[in-house]
């Protein structure tokens, strides 16, 4: 009977570093980039970004001259950060003009909405005011100014509360 042998599980990322050690400082690289805001605070992370990682130097691309200086003066205090993060890995830091991507738009609600109409009535109206202008793309803006302009009058309707719904 063969005796079952138990190893301590190994993280991969350990595994490849040992096997390639070079992998280990691009590793670290992309943790930093992906934990940036994290680790510096979304002001500072809106205006700047890890850009490489060489030999424990850590360049840091700013958006503009401002913001430069801005985190030359907090160098000490990024360094800390880093520090607390990833241990020693980041020794020294380096700064530079580059662009920053900008940030993701915020998801806008895309669920329909009811439409407002205009009364018979009111398409009469605005026909008429429209009828003796000559110019096609003129009678189209003039049109839908007047409409959006009808539209924004009327008042706000509101969905009736249950002290409403009682009186």
């Amino acid at each position: 009977m063969k005796s079952a042998r138990f190893t301590v599980p190994h993280r991969v990322g350990d595994l490849l570093t040992a096997a390639v050690p070079a992998l280990a400082e691009r590793m670290l690289a992309t943790a930093i980039r992906r934990d940036w805001e994290a680790t510096v605070g979304a002001e500072l992370a809106r205006r700047s970004r890890p850009a490489s990682l060489d030999q424990g130097v850590l360049e840091i691309q700013a958006s503009n001259s401002p913001w430069l200086m801005e985190l030359q003066m907090r160098g000490g205090e990024i360094l800390e950060a880093l520090g607390r993060r990833y241990g020693r890995s980041v020794v020294s830091l380096r700064f530079a003009l580059g662009a920053i991507p900008a940030t993701p738009p915020v998801s806008v609600d895309r669920s329909p909405r009811p439409v407002a109409r205009l009364s018979p009535e009111e398409t009469r109206e605005i026909e008429t005011v429209t009828a003796s202008l000559g110019d096609p793309g003129l009678v189209r803006a003039l049109r839908r100014l007047i409409t959006k302009d009808r539209l924004s009058r009327r008042p706000q309707t509101s969905i009736p509360t249950a002290e409403k719904d009682q009186s």
